[in-house]
């Protein structure tokens, strides 16, 4: 079986609505018993090498964290601190969502789950205020692609685990790009606020007294102290990225239970069903993808993919443009999470000929991925939140482009500026 053969195969099963997993799946099979010398039974090993990984062992924990977090009435004290924080400026239901989902990224670390908690909430009543459904899909669609960035993050934990990377590394790398799509997500709203197709941007909440503010920030406090502690206890070497989902666990657990108490002991079984659910299926693409791209190594892949790009340039920055336009192109048509397990060994293994710093490159390739959960024919973030908004997809489509040219525009600033995603790890990392 040649590689193109593979990718063919992939795109179209994918295209035909076979689930991601099954199409990485049979076509890997495929591949194997096409291939002399190679044995069904590889597959299985191949798989659970993939998975054999110390460092993602915090996925299962970050996930039943956001879940313990979720449930437990974190989000919604989040949605509302966010609101008497933003509700009065222009644009303020669109402001409030972007600063929730900034908040929520420190519980997450998933852009489909900020999406469906923060959309829920928010949606609705954007629309009451006269908000067209397909731009306040795409505002809490674009908005929720903050939760991989900014840290903890599942893509970054998996990223991390296949190249070596310093996870907590990548969690610091994070912090300043995700703020800025989130500050220039909120100045793109603001501006759209003046011109007059947008009337509904100029409706505005009262704005919130400091007494206001200050009793919604005393009952989110703790909700806000998550994320130092976690981020705290990696830089000062207390736990590992590993050990700091089991800190996350107890602490939401705790917060939940205790400061919160909208959560029973009753409910533990339904978000430990949840959460292993999503491990399951976080897994098993991991699993899968892994199975296939032991396969494209073992076909030369890398070699390929390499010559083929030098024959193109030989300069760094346009290797890099090259590459991010690859991962464009798949993310858009595939699962991020699949792509991100497949061809980053890829990935890396040119950036490395180029000499491009692995930590600068593992952020672009993260938001990649959320640029990819917002363009179609995939645009899974877009689906969640149409879904919400019970409108057509084609109609949050229609209304996307302009939050997508943010991410975009943000996306091209790190690759050209690398000191946005190094210089707050070279700050922190060095002792």
């Amino acid at each position: 079986m040649t590689l193109s053969l593979i990718f063919i195969g992939i795109l179209t099963l994918v295209f035909l609505g076979v689930p991601i997993i099954l199409s990485i799946a049979s076509v890997s099979m495929i591949g194997i018993m096409a291939i002399p010398n190679l044995v069904l039974a590889l597959m299985p090993q191949k798989a659970f090498a993939m998975l054999d990984s110390f460092s993602l062992l915090a996925l299962p924990y970050f996930i039943l964290a956001g879940a313990i977090m979720t449930r437990g009435g974190m989000s919604a004290g989040l949605i509302e601190f966010s609101q008497k924080v933003v509700g009065h400026i222009r644009g303020s239901l669109g402001h409030t969502s972007i600063l929730s989902c900034v908040a929520m990224a420190n519980i997450s670390g998933s852009s489909t789950a900020e999406a469906a908690a923060v959309g829920s909430v928010t949606i609705p009543p954007m629309k009451e205020a006269g908000y067209r459904p397909g731009y306040a899909a795409s505002i809490v669609a674009a908005a929720a692609t903050v939760g991989p960035i900014i840290p903890p993050s599942m893509t970054m934990i998996i990223y991390g685990s296949i190249t070596g990377v310093s996870i907590g590394g990548l969690f610091v790398a994070g912090v300043l790009p995700g703020i800025i799509i989130a500050l220039l997500l909120m100045a793109l709203i603001y501006g759209m606020s003046y011109l007059p197709s947008y009337p509904e941007l100029r409706h505005t909440l009262p704005r919130a007294s400091l007494r206001e503010v200050v009793r919604a920030t005393v009952k989110v406090w703790p909700a806000l102290l998550a994320p130092i502690i976690i981020m705290g206890g990696i830089l000062g070497g207390i736990f590992t990225a590993t050990e700091a989902g089991v800190v996350a666990c107890v602490y939401s657990l705790a917060v939940s239970m205790l400061w919160y108490r909208q959560l029973r002991w009753r409910d533990l079984p339904a978000v430990l069903v949840d959460a292993a659910v999503t491990t399951a299926m976080v897994a098993g693409v991991i699993g899968m993808a892994g199975v296939l791209g032991w396969l494209l190594s073992y076909l030369s892949f890398n070699e390929v993919v390499l010559e083929v790009l030098r024959g193109i340039t030989d300069n760094g920055l346009l290797m890099l443009l090259l590459l991010i336009i690859i991962m464009l192109v798949l993310t858009m048509m595939l699962d991020g999470l699949a792509v991100v397990v497949v061809m980053v060994p890829t990935i890396v293994y040119i950036g490395n000929a180029f000499n491009i710093d692995p930590l600068h490159l593992g952020i672009l390739m993260v938001m990649i991925t959320q640029i990819g959960g917002l363009t179609p024919p995939v645009a899974i973030l877009l689906f969640v939140t149409t879904s919400i908004a019970k409108i057509p997809f084609s109609e949050g489509v229609r209304a996307v482009w302009p939050f997508v040219g943010v991410l975009v525009f943000t996306l091209m600033l790190v690759m050209l500026v690398p000191s946005i995603a190094t210089w707050l790890p070279g700050l922190a990392l060095t002792k």
